[in-house]
């Protein structure tokens, strides 16, 4: 295989694979979504613990499942921090909405972003209750509390609670949002106010459409669903046509972990109070139907005496990938920026790039700086597969001689090939190696550049306010485009015209895709096209002076 070949099969299997994940993300089978209307109306009543009559865990139950659709809806109440805006209801106590004020909508820019939503089929937002008699779930009607929930300057806590009482027992839920801070604490405190113990099974639980963000690009496909954690089975993502086919119905019970709903750029997660905490846990997903998925843990069992009291407590993470916050709340949580199955690479990566941006407090100069490290760290690479494809370009007309001579006699025309190539030292195959050892870097930046959300909203230069979204004007894959023609030019000629037109035509096939992709990524290959075209230009000019390659002869 030479090097043209070997690039214009580079280039392909990548579009062929940015093509079949799109089709995949384009063809996954939806559920029709129906919204259903409740017979509850607001303020009326608690209905019947429908907790009360399921079995224990560890048999495979699960939570009674939310109404879905258009769901019971209650007394409000909005608690508003520096960096989010939450709405919770008085049903079940759910946090129905979760605005993150510091960043913007895909589409919308002037919209702050809404990570829980309550849409009619387009729900996401985050359940808690008790699995036993006389216990609160995420279907009874708390009592909420009056007053403004608004961070006053100075203040570095909000906390609200809210009580719900049966005929045996009395919970209070409270949530502590602290300034600067995308961690909730989610408090429960059982009283005992019957004659007999109490028992009931804590759950922590996200309740999710199975549609991805709205606003992502088809030619960007990442990975949108349920996540889970531990130190025996690692980190897992679920999606959610399994959770849909009953292939993850029970994910594992384990000692230590969390579980999550991650999307591109934020997440959502459900964590134990105390990271080492070992506790037995059973975390599970499920497919509730019309279009809604849940992913949840279950905690040991509470069990409260006559009279006694007993807190419970748990944190529930909501906001942004950003690697150096999230990977300090539990084990494993760095994973949930997803890398692909390169994050070996692609970790060191980004923390290379986090640490040029806090040199030069610009992403956009951050990347081209980092490019310019990789270059000069795969330069001896390069300047070999280089020097190949110089010798390859000297040698063409050599070889389009041998073509025209012995034509459909293909083993004549390979003997003589070899003979030329022996004669000029020159390996057919050096420029191919070099090429195959970049790639997995390459795409490891890919990935690091699509999954880091702290390239979201952040601008670089002119007009490109945001890294994370495609050029408004398309001006950076044009001129892309531009450095994959001249790269094509300075490359050996294919001794085959139709070849030759597939290679000519690759630039304006490949910059398609570039288009749509975040103006992050089409940086990064610009500025490495760019350097290569250099280093490409500056060897075949030293070769051709040096006088390699012997003349065609009539």
């Amino acid at each position: 295989m030479d090097t043209q070949r070997l690039i214009a099969f580079v280039v392909f299997s990548f579009s062929l694979l940015l093509l079949w994940e799109a089709w995949q993300d384009y063809n996954r089978p939806k559920t029709e979504t129906h919204a259903i209307q409740s017979g509850q109306q607001a303020g009326a009543p608690a209905p019947a613990d429908t907790a009360a009559a399921l079995p224990k865990p560890g048999a495979g139950l699960r939570p009674a499942s939310p109404q879905t659709g258009k769901l019971d809806q209650g007394e409000r109440l909005v608690v508003k921090t520096d960096v989010l805006t939450a709405v919770i209801d008085t049903h079940g106590g759910d946090i129905r909405q979760l605005t993150l004020d510091g960043y913007r909508q895909n589409e919308d820019k002037t919209k702050p972003y809404q990570l829980f939503e309550e849409r009619g089929g387009r729900n996401y937002l985050a359940q808690s209750g008790f699995i036993g008699q006389g216990l609160p779930s995420h279907k009874t009607l708390y009592e909420l509390p009056s007053g403004d929930y608004t961070l006053k300057p100075g203040q570095d806590e909000i906390r609200l609670s809210m009580k719900a009482v049966s005929e045996n027992a009395q919970v209070v839920k409270t949530y502590v949002f602290r300034r600067g801070s995308y961690v909730v604490q989610v408090r429960h405190e059982v009283t005992n106010t019957g004659q007999s113990p109490l028992e009931g099974y804590p759950y922590y639980q996200l309740v999710r459409h199975g549609e991805a963000p709205e606003g992502e690009s088809a030619f960007v496909h990442t990975f949108t669903g349920p996540v889970v954690y531990t130190e025996v089975g690692k980190y897992q993502k679920v999606s959610f046509e399994d959770i849909a086919k009953g292939k993850q119905e029970h994910v594992k019970e384990a000692q230590d972990g969390w579980i999550g709903l991650a999307q591109h750029h934020f997440v959502a997660v459900w964590l134990t109070r105390d990271p080492q905490d070992t506790s037995k846990r059973e975390f599970y997903t499920r497919d509730l139907g019309n279009g809604e998925y849940a992913a949840g843990m279950i905690l040991p069992a509470v069990q409260v005496a006559p009279g006694e009291s007993r807190e419970i407590g748990v944190r529930l993470y909501a906001g942004p990938q950003e690697l150096e916050k999230i990977q300090s709340l539990a084990p494993g949580m760095e994973y949930v920026v997803d890398y692909g199955w390169l994050h070996v690479l692609a970790y060191p990566l980004f923390w290379l790039l986090n640490q040029l941006n806090k040199l030069v407090d610009n992403w956009g100069v951050a990347i081209i700086l980092l490019t310019v490290i990789i270059k000069l760290v795969f330069y001896p690479l390069s300047a070999a597969s280089y020097k190949s494809m110089a010798h390859m370009r000297k040698l063409a007309p050599r070889l389009q001689q041998l073509k025209e001579t012995y034509g459909d006699d293909r083993q004549k025309l390979h003997e003589n090939m070899m003979k030329i190539y022996q004669e000029e030292k020159i390996n057919p195959l050096g420029g191919c190696l070099p090429i195959l050892v970049q790639i997995p870097v390459f795409i490891a930046l890919y990935w690091v550049l699509l999954g880091a959300v702290e390239l979201r909203q952040a601008p670089f230069a002119f007009w490109i306010t945001d890294l994370s979204a495609k050029d408004p004007y398309y001006i950076l894959p044009l001129v892309m485009a531009a450095t994959m023609f001249i790269q094509m030019k300075l490359s050996p000629t294919p001794p085959d015209p139709v070849q030759a037109k597939v290679m000519m035509a690759m630039p304006i096939v490949f910059s398609v895709f570039f288009f749509f992709f975040p103006a992050g990524l089409v940086l990064y290959w610009l500025v490495n096209n760019v350097l290569s075209i250099l280093q490409q230009w500056r060897i075949t000019q030293v070769i051709e002076r040096a006088g390699h390659g012997k003349a065609a002869k009539k």
